[in-house]
């Protein structure tokens, strides 16, 4: 039994790329909430939806742990959960409605309760947690299990007694004393359906870790709702120790650090390096970066800890598109950056996204060439997806119809008058996929070659008939709502700024 149930919405069945990728990782946000009640003593159970069916089983766990409160708490450090897909709303809300059968009480945080908490209000649960919430959550489960009255505490949101939407004063609130937390509760899941779908599938069992959280840059299509501009940064001795315990106590084969970004803090890398030497726990690992940050010392500093592959959110191929979005990267810089981690051995790839306001097909052809003259390892393509809370969506909204987010994270489908329909972007998406992976590929060349031809051939027929005639600009107006870091990429890389 536990006093509280922790739980998440996001069910990789539910998400046919995902699915088909199978790379599943534990809900480290989750855990961390976890262990953040744990150190205060109140007793705590988690059940894991990732690959788990939640309406089969949650109901099994209910029964089980007999929890005084329920809490969907998602994974701020999982994309997947930042990008407020509708099928994990429903599964909050089912888990919200089970939870309210047996008495307890529910509560939820989350970047998509954070944006509209009350709609989910609305929809069954009683607290909503916004924010930097491992504190709130602790303060609130407190009062709760004590039956106090629940005082204002900072992100806490819930309706009156009339229905009417009730915020603390402090909308969002902040943990920078999350660094100093215990590590994340993992003995509260099991590994082992996690292990095997990793050997299955990829023949090595790769979990996450967080060295970070938050980022202080301002792209200006970028969502931050949990953290804002904030940047926490765990010390690098501890980042180290915990790496030691998943290769030798866990039998981890791989690491995905899922910092928003990683290797910001040039210093703090060649610290990272050597406490990793010093107790031997180098171990393969990816992140997500920016090419500004691919300096020489800091690849190095990588390449010692055991980095094998390194996501660059490199975003567009032309300056003016990346100017639109606020990007604060300069284009010069990638050819650099993937030189020096192919130097080095290490897998440079590319996030690229398609569709934003601006971005004709003579940008997109800069897009093309980039990627065929820098030649990365890989790229993910996304399209402009507006999230609230970014000028982005504020430029776009009035154009948004019923459907404001994406189902699952291959939906990627265009909510707003872009450049081209959703149909041209897929087709473009599709032939630079299979062009990248083509480079990779050493028998049958005729064929593949002529596959990804047919590919951009459908590519070019399609342009004329899928243009918008109103699609938006990268206007004036963007540029007013958005408000650019005034933090210099200096300041960044040798870490003087909080």
């Amino acid at each position: 039994m536990a006093s509280v149930l922790l739980t998440h919405s996001y069910h990789l069945p539910y998400d046919s790329k995902q699915l088909q990728k199978m790379q599943p990782y534990m809900p480290l946000g989750t855990l961390y909430a976890a262990t953040a009640l744990r150190e205060r003593g109140i007793s705590v159970a988690v059940f894991d939806t990732m690959l788990t069916e939640p309406s089969q089983e949650l109901n099994v766990s209910l029964e089980r742990h007999q929890p005084k409160i329920v809490a969907v708490y998602e994974d701020d450090f999982n994309f997947l959960s930042k990008m407020c897909l509708t099928r994990m709303r429903e599964v909050a809300w089912e888990i919200a409605k089970a939870a309210r059968a047996i008495g307890a009480v529910p509560v939820v945080h989350g970047s998509d309760s954070t944006d509209n908490p009350q709609l989910f209000l609305e929809n069954g649960f009683q607290y909503v947690l916004c924010g930097e919430t491992e504190s709130t959550l602790v303060q609130l489960c407190s009062s709760l299990l004590r039956e106090e009255e629940v005082a204002v505490i900072d992100g806490l949101v819930k309706l009156d007694e009339n229905g009417s939407l009730v915020q603390s004063p402090q909308r969002l609130s902040k943990n920078s004393a999350w660094t100093e937390l215990a590590l994340p509760a993992r003995d509260l899941v099991d590994f082992e359906p996690y292990r095997a779908a990793w050997k299955q599938t990829h023949g090595y069992f790769s979990t996450n870790i967080v060295a970070s959280r938050g980022c202080p840059y301002r792209c200006n299509w970028c969502a931050k709702p949990i953290s804002g501009n904030k940047f926490n940064l765990r010390s690098a001795a501890s980042v180290a120790q915990e790496m030691q315990l998943l290769k030798e106590g866990f039998g981890i084969d791989h690491l995905w650090f899922s910092d928003d970004v990683f290797a910001l803090n040039r210093s703090w890398m060649e610290e990272f390096a050597e406490e990793v030497t010093k107790r031997d726990a180098a171990i393969p690992f990816k992140i997500q970066s920016r090419a500004d940050l691919m300096g020489d010392k800091t690849v190095q500093s990588l390449k010692t800890a055991g980095c094998a592959e390194v996501w660059m959110g490199v975003e567009s191929g032309s300056q003016t598109v990346l100017n639109a979005m606020g990007k604060g990267l300069a284009l010069e810089v990638v050819a650099g950056a993937r030189q020096r981690l192919k130097d080095v051995g290490i897998r440079a790839c590319y996030f690229l996204q398609f569709g934003y306001p601006g971005e004709g097909w003579e940008e997109l052809r800069q897009t093309i060439e980039l990627v065929r003259h820098t030649q990365p390892d890989d790229v993910g393509i996304s399209f402009s997806y507006p999230l609230p809370g970014t000028p982005f969506y504020e430029y776009v909204q009035a154009q948004l119809g019923n459907k404001r987010n994406w189902m699952d994270s291959d939906d990627l489908c265009i909510m707003f008058k872009a450049a081209y329909t959703t149909d041209f972007y897929r087709a473009v998406r599709e032939a630079l996929h299979a062009e990248v992976d083509s480079w990779k590929i050493t028998d049958k060349l005729a064929e593949v070659k002529k596959k990804v031809n047919l590919l951009w051939q459908r590519v070019d027929d399609l342009e004329p008939i899928n243009r918008n005639p109103d699609a938006l600009s990268a206007s004036g107006q963007m540029q007013l709502l958005y408000s650019p870091a005034l933090v210099s990429i200096e300041q960044l890389t040798t870490g003087e700024i909080s």
